[in-house]
Protein backbone atom coordinates (compact mmCIF):
# COMPACT_ATOMS: atom_id res chain seq x y z
CA UNK A 1 0.00 0.00 0.00
CA UNK A 2 1.15 3.47 -0.56
CA UNK A 3 2.86 5.07 2.21
CA UNK A 4 1.11 8.18 1.64
CA UNK A 5 -2.44 6.03 2.88
CA UNK A 6 -0.74 3.09 4.95
CA UNK A 7 -0.08 5.85 8.28
CA UNK A 8 -4.49 6.61 8.05
CA UNK A 9 -5.20 3.03 8.48
CA UNK A 10 -4.23 2.89 12.55
CA UNK A 11 -6.82 6.12 12.50
CA UNK A 12 -9.47 4.96 10.84
CA UNK A 13 -9.51 1.72 13.42
CA UNK A 14 -9.23 3.90 16.70
CA UNK A 15 -12.14 5.60 15.12
CA UNK A 16 -14.26 2.49 14.14
CA UNK A 17 -13.27 1.09 17.69
CA UNK A 18 -15.16 3.75 19.70
CA UNK A 19 -17.83 1.68 19.28
CA UNK A 20 -20.82 1.16 17.04
CA UNK A 21 -23.28 3.60 18.88
CA UNK A 22 -21.45 6.57 16.34
CA UNK A 23 -22.00 4.86 13.03
CA UNK A 24 -25.70 6.45 12.92
CA UNK A 25 -24.18 9.09 14.03
CA UNK A 26 -22.11 9.31 10.76
CA UNK A 27 -24.49 7.82 8.68
CA UNK A 28 -26.56 11.32 9.13
CA UNK A 29 -23.40 13.23 9.00
CA UNK A 30 -22.31 11.72 5.64
CA UNK A 31 -25.88 12.27 4.07
CA UNK A 32 -25.76 15.87 4.51
CA UNK A 33 -22.89 15.70 2.02
CA UNK A 34 -24.54 13.49 -0.59
CA UNK A 35 -25.61 14.64 -3.79
CA UNK A 36 -28.90 13.54 -2.93
CA UNK A 37 -29.05 15.66 0.25
CA UNK A 38 -27.92 18.59 -2.01
CA UNK A 39 -30.68 17.74 -4.30
CA UNK A 40 -33.40 18.26 -1.85
CA UNK A 41 -32.25 21.19 -0.37
CA UNK A 42 -31.41 22.94 -3.26
CA UNK A 43 -34.49 24.09 -4.48
CA UNK A 44 -35.10 25.45 -0.78
CA UNK A 45 -32.33 28.57 -1.88
CA UNK A 46 -33.62 28.75 -5.35
CA UNK A 47 -37.18 28.76 -4.96
CA UNK A 48 -38.23 29.92 -1.34
CA UNK A 49 -35.35 32.01 -0.29
CA UNK A 50 -33.03 33.65 -3.19
CA UNK A 51 -32.77 32.55 -6.60
CA UNK A 52 -29.15 34.07 -6.84
CA UNK A 53 -27.93 32.67 -3.89
CA UNK A 54 -29.52 28.80 -5.20
CA UNK A 55 -27.70 28.97 -8.93
CA UNK A 56 -24.62 30.19 -7.03
CA UNK A 57 -24.78 26.73 -4.79
CA UNK A 58 -26.11 24.83 -7.69
CA UNK A 59 -22.89 25.51 -10.16
CA UNK A 60 -20.43 25.88 -7.08
CA UNK A 61 -21.50 22.62 -6.18
CA UNK A 62 -21.30 21.16 -9.52
CA UNK A 63 -18.47 22.57 -10.52
CA UNK A 64 -16.48 21.09 -7.41
CA UNK A 65 -17.66 17.99 -8.46
CA UNK A 66 -16.29 18.17 -11.83
CA UNK A 67 -12.93 18.48 -10.83
CA UNK A 68 -13.57 16.42 -7.57
CA UNK A 69 -14.07 13.77 -10.46
CA UNK A 70 -11.05 14.39 -12.66
CA UNK A 71 -8.77 14.81 -9.71
CA UNK A 72 -9.89 11.29 -8.98
CA UNK A 73 -9.17 9.38 -12.17
CA UNK A 74 -6.00 11.06 -12.17
CA UNK A 75 -4.25 10.10 -8.66
CA UNK A 76 -6.13 6.46 -9.09
CA UNK A 77 -5.70 5.63 -4.89
CA UNK A 78 -8.17 2.93 -3.50
CA UNK A 79 -10.50 3.46 -0.79
CA UNK A 80 -9.55 1.91 2.82
CA UNK A 81 -11.92 -1.08 2.70
CA UNK A 82 -10.51 -2.05 -1.15
CA UNK A 83 -7.26 -2.58 0.73
CA UNK A 84 -7.43 -3.59 4.34
CA UNK A 85 -8.71 -6.30 5.91
CA UNK A 86 -8.49 -4.63 9.23
CA UNK A 87 -10.96 -1.44 8.12
CA UNK A 88 -14.79 -2.25 8.67
CA UNK A 89 -16.75 -1.06 5.52
CA UNK A 90 -20.11 1.17 7.02
CA UNK A 91 -20.52 2.37 3.20
CA UNK A 92 -19.33 1.46 -0.21
CA UNK A 93 -18.35 3.74 -2.97
CA UNK A 94 -17.30 2.52 -6.58
CA UNK A 95 -14.87 5.62 -7.27
CA UNK A 96 -11.36 6.42 -6.61
CA UNK A 97 -10.88 7.75 -3.04
CA UNK A 98 -8.25 11.07 -3.13
CA UNK A 99 -9.51 13.72 -3.11
CA UNK A 100 -12.49 13.28 -0.91
CA UNK A 101 -15.74 14.56 -2.79
CA UNK A 102 -18.08 15.21 0.57
CA UNK A 103 -15.24 16.64 2.34
CA UNK A 104 -14.25 18.60 -0.78
CA UNK A 105 -18.01 19.34 -1.41
CA UNK A 106 -18.61 20.19 1.70
CA UNK A 107 -16.25 22.89 2.40
CA UNK A 108 -17.43 24.74 -1.62
CA UNK A 109 -21.08 24.59 -0.23
CA UNK A 110 -21.31 25.21 3.72
CA UNK A 111 -18.08 27.72 3.04
CA UNK A 112 -20.59 29.88 0.84
CA UNK A 113 -23.54 29.46 3.14
CA UNK A 114 -21.06 30.93 5.69
CA UNK A 115 -19.86 33.70 3.57
CA UNK A 116 -23.29 35.08 2.35
CA UNK A 117 -24.34 34.68 6.06
CA UNK A 118 -23.09 37.54 8.34
CA UNK A 119 -24.06 35.64 11.92
CA UNK A 120 -21.07 34.21 13.62
CA UNK A 121 -23.27 31.39 15.41
CA UNK A 122 -24.42 30.06 11.88
CA UNK A 123 -20.43 30.59 10.70
CA UNK A 124 -19.10 28.43 13.02
CA UNK A 125 -22.01 26.04 13.07
CA UNK A 126 -20.79 26.00 9.47
CA UNK A 127 -17.56 24.87 10.61
CA UNK A 128 -18.59 22.41 12.42
CA UNK A 129 -20.89 20.70 10.01
CA UNK A 130 -17.81 20.47 7.35
CA UNK A 131 -15.80 18.78 10.25
CA UNK A 132 -18.33 16.24 10.63
CA UNK A 133 -19.02 15.45 7.44
CA UNK A 134 -15.37 15.40 6.82
CA UNK A 135 -14.59 13.06 10.03
CA UNK A 136 -17.54 10.93 8.77
CA UNK A 137 -16.30 9.38 5.91
CA UNK A 138 -12.84 8.43 7.52
CA UNK A 139 -14.91 6.38 10.01
CA UNK A 140 -17.12 5.27 8.00
CA UNK A 141 -13.69 3.19 6.35
CA UNK A 142 -14.55 5.24 2.74
CA UNK A 143 -11.66 7.36 3.08
CA UNK A 144 -8.24 7.90 4.44
CA UNK A 145 -7.48 10.90 6.21
CA UNK A 146 -5.77 12.28 3.58
CA UNK A 147 -8.34 11.47 1.42
CA UNK A 148 -10.18 14.17 3.26
CA UNK A 149 -6.98 16.59 3.97
CA UNK A 150 -6.54 16.59 0.35
CA UNK A 151 -10.73 17.19 -0.27
CA UNK A 152 -10.70 20.04 2.06
CA UNK A 153 -7.26 21.70 0.63
CA UNK A 154 -9.18 21.63 -2.90
CA UNK A 155 -12.30 22.33 -1.61
CA UNK A 156 -10.90 25.50 -0.21
CA UNK A 157 -9.06 26.39 -2.95
CA UNK A 158 -12.13 26.51 -5.06
CA UNK A 159 -14.29 28.55 -2.25
CA UNK A 160 -11.52 30.90 -2.03
CA UNK A 161 -11.54 31.34 -5.90
CA UNK A 162 -15.37 31.62 -5.91
CA UNK A 163 -15.05 34.25 -2.92
CA UNK A 164 -12.29 36.47 -5.16
CA UNK A 165 -13.66 36.10 -8.48
CA UNK A 166 -17.80 35.85 -8.42
CA UNK A 167 -18.24 39.15 -8.29
CA UNK A 168 -16.24 40.80 -10.99
CA UNK A 169 -16.81 37.67 -13.78
CA UNK A 170 -21.00 37.94 -12.61
CA UNK A 171 -20.70 41.69 -13.92
CA UNK A 172 -18.67 41.05 -17.10
CA UNK A 173 -21.13 38.68 -18.09
CA UNK A 174 -24.23 40.08 -17.26
CA UNK A 175 -22.67 43.04 -19.51
CA UNK A 176 -23.00 41.10 -22.82
CA UNK A 177 -26.23 40.00 -24.51
CA UNK A 178 -27.64 37.04 -24.50
CA UNK A 179 -26.99 34.97 -27.33
CA UNK A 180 -23.39 35.76 -26.38
CA UNK A 181 -23.87 34.35 -22.80
CA UNK A 182 -25.32 31.00 -23.78
CA UNK A 183 -22.31 30.80 -26.13
CA UNK A 184 -19.83 31.66 -24.02
CA UNK A 185 -21.50 28.82 -21.65
CA UNK A 186 -21.83 26.27 -24.08
CA UNK A 187 -18.29 26.73 -24.84
CA UNK A 188 -17.10 26.40 -21.13
CA UNK A 189 -19.26 23.27 -20.70
CA UNK A 190 -17.36 21.82 -23.49
CA UNK A 191 -14.01 22.28 -22.11
CA UNK A 192 -14.94 21.34 -18.68
CA UNK A 193 -16.38 17.83 -20.52
CA UNK A 194 -12.89 17.95 -22.44
CA UNK A 195 -11.22 17.77 -19.21
CA UNK A 196 -12.93 15.54 -17.61
CA UNK A 197 -13.47 12.76 -20.68
CA UNK A 198 -9.57 13.94 -21.33
CA UNK A 199 -8.25 12.61 -18.00
CA UNK A 200 -10.16 9.14 -18.38
CA UNK A 201 -8.13 9.02 -21.92
CA UNK A 202 -4.91 9.91 -20.28
CA UNK A 203 -5.34 7.19 -17.59
CA UNK A 204 -6.76 4.09 -19.95
CA UNK A 205 -3.79 2.69 -19.59
CA UNK A 206 -4.03 1.98 -15.86
CA UNK A 207 -5.44 -1.52 -14.56
CA UNK A 208 -7.37 -1.77 -11.75
CA UNK A 209 -5.98 -4.28 -9.46
CA UNK A 210 -8.20 -7.29 -9.32
CA UNK A 211 -7.35 -7.44 -5.67
CA UNK A 212 -9.12 -4.08 -4.95
CA UNK A 213 -12.11 -5.27 -7.15
CA UNK A 214 -11.67 -8.66 -4.37
CA UNK A 215 -11.63 -7.11 -1.45
CA UNK A 216 -14.24 -3.99 -1.72
CA UNK A 217 -16.78 -7.02 -3.02
CA UNK A 218 -15.65 -9.19 -0.08
CA UNK A 219 -16.02 -6.14 2.38
CA UNK A 220 -19.39 -4.87 0.93
CA UNK A 221 -20.82 -8.25 -1.20
CA UNK A 222 -24.02 -6.39 -1.09
CA UNK A 223 -23.04 -3.28 -3.15
CA UNK A 224 -22.12 -2.16 -6.77
CA UNK A 225 -19.00 -3.66 -8.15
CA UNK A 226 -16.36 -0.96 -8.23
CA UNK A 227 -16.14 1.42 -11.14
CA UNK A 228 -13.81 3.84 -10.74
CA UNK A 229 -13.33 4.69 -14.42
CA UNK A 230 -16.78 5.29 -15.47
CA UNK A 231 -17.64 8.52 -17.31
CA UNK A 232 -21.42 8.90 -16.37
CA UNK A 233 -20.72 11.22 -13.15
CA UNK A 234 -18.66 13.52 -15.86
CA UNK A 235 -21.11 13.64 -18.27
CA UNK A 236 -23.78 14.20 -15.57
CA UNK A 237 -22.35 17.24 -13.80
CA UNK A 238 -20.98 18.95 -16.95
CA UNK A 239 -24.63 18.37 -18.52
CA UNK A 240 -26.63 19.85 -15.48
CA UNK A 241 -24.05 22.96 -15.09
CA UNK A 242 -25.25 23.71 -18.54
CA UNK A 243 -28.82 23.57 -17.70
CA UNK A 244 -28.78 25.27 -14.91
CA UNK A 245 -26.82 28.08 -16.63
CA UNK A 246 -28.79 28.74 -19.70
CA UNK A 247 -31.80 28.32 -16.96
CA UNK A 248 -30.43 31.39 -15.39
CA UNK A 249 -29.75 33.11 -17.99
CA UNK A 250 -33.45 32.46 -19.70
CA UNK A 251 -34.89 33.54 -16.09
CA UNK A 252 -33.07 37.02 -16.33
CA UNK A 253 -33.91 37.59 -19.61
CA UNK A 254 -37.50 37.01 -19.27
CA UNK A 255 -37.36 38.89 -15.82
CA UNK A 256 -36.57 37.28 -13.12
CA UNK A 257 -38.52 35.22 -10.19
CA UNK A 258 -39.48 36.15 -6.45
CA UNK A 259 -39.61 33.68 -4.14
CA UNK A 260 -41.32 35.15 -1.29
CA UNK A 261 -44.51 34.57 -0.67
CA UNK A 262 -46.86 32.58 2.17
CA UNK A 263 -46.00 28.98 3.34
CA UNK A 264 -48.85 27.24 1.58
CA UNK A 265 -47.13 28.59 -1.49
CA UNK A 266 -43.43 28.31 -0.41
CA UNK A 267 -44.50 24.34 0.15
CA UNK A 268 -46.67 24.04 -2.90
CA UNK A 269 -43.84 25.58 -5.35
CA UNK A 270 -41.34 22.78 -3.34
CA UNK A 271 -43.20 19.56 -3.69
CA UNK A 272 -44.29 20.25 -7.14
CA UNK A 273 -40.84 20.80 -8.23
CA UNK A 274 -39.96 18.23 -6.75
CA UNK A 275 -42.40 16.24 -8.39
CA UNK A 276 -41.38 17.84 -11.99
CA UNK A 277 -37.75 17.04 -10.76
CA UNK A 278 -38.72 13.47 -10.42
CA UNK A 279 -40.92 12.81 -13.19
CA UNK A 280 -38.31 14.28 -15.63
CA UNK A 281 -35.42 12.64 -14.11
CA UNK A 282 -36.44 8.91 -13.92
CA UNK A 283 -39.25 9.24 -16.77
CA UNK A 284 -36.61 10.38 -19.53
CA UNK A 285 -34.25 7.75 -18.07
CA UNK A 286 -37.13 4.77 -18.36
CA UNK A 287 -37.39 6.54 -22.22
CA UNK A 288 -34.30 7.65 -23.63
CA UNK A 289 -31.71 4.21 -24.76
CA UNK A 290 -28.86 3.52 -23.35
CA UNK A 291 -27.34 2.22 -26.38
CA UNK A 292 -24.68 2.01 -28.17
CA UNK A 293 -22.67 3.98 -25.08
CA UNK A 294 -21.89 6.91 -27.62
CA UNK A 295 -25.71 7.50 -27.76
CA UNK A 296 -26.08 6.61 -24.35
CA UNK A 297 -24.09 9.36 -23.74
CA UNK A 298 -25.62 12.11 -25.89
CA UNK A 299 -29.15 10.91 -24.35
CA UNK A 300 -27.79 11.44 -20.75
CA UNK A 301 -26.29 14.62 -21.64
CA UNK A 302 -29.59 15.84 -23.07
CA UNK A 303 -31.52 14.09 -19.53
CA UNK A 304 -29.15 15.68 -16.62
CA UNK A 305 -29.21 19.41 -18.83
CA UNK A 306 -33.28 19.35 -18.88
CA UNK A 307 -32.82 18.72 -15.22
CA UNK A 308 -30.89 21.81 -14.49
CA UNK A 309 -33.22 23.82 -16.77
CA UNK A 310 -36.13 22.68 -15.30
CA UNK A 311 -34.43 24.02 -11.24
CA UNK A 312 -33.28 26.91 -12.83
CA UNK A 313 -36.39 28.24 -15.11
CA UNK A 314 -39.14 25.96 -16.67
CA UNK A 315 -39.77 25.50 -12.71
CA UNK A 316 -40.28 29.32 -11.91
CA UNK A 317 -42.42 29.64 -14.89
CA UNK A 318 -44.57 26.64 -13.97
CA UNK A 319 -44.96 28.65 -10.28
CA UNK A 320 -45.69 31.63 -12.02
CA UNK A 321 -47.96 30.45 -13.99
CA UNK A 322 -50.04 28.67 -11.61
CA UNK A 323 -50.19 31.76 -9.23
CA UNK A 324 -48.06 29.61 -6.36
CA UNK A 325 -45.43 33.00 -7.33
Amino acid sequence: MDAMLEWGIPIIEWLQSLGAWLEPVMQFFTFLGTENFYLLILPVFLWWIDVRLGIRIGLALLVSAVFNGILKVLFGLPRPYWVSDDIQAFSSETSFGLPSGHAQNAIVIWGLLAAWSKNRWFRAGMVLLIAMISLSRTFLGVHFPSDTIAGLLVGGVILWVLLRLEEPVRKRFESIVMGKQILLVSILALLLLGLGLGSLYLTRGRPIPEEWVAQAAAAMPRSDAIDPVSPDGIISNVATIFGISVGAILLVDWGGFDPRGTWAQRLGRYFLGLIGLILLFFGLRLILPTDPPLLGAFFRFLRYALVGLWVAYLAPRFFCKIRLA
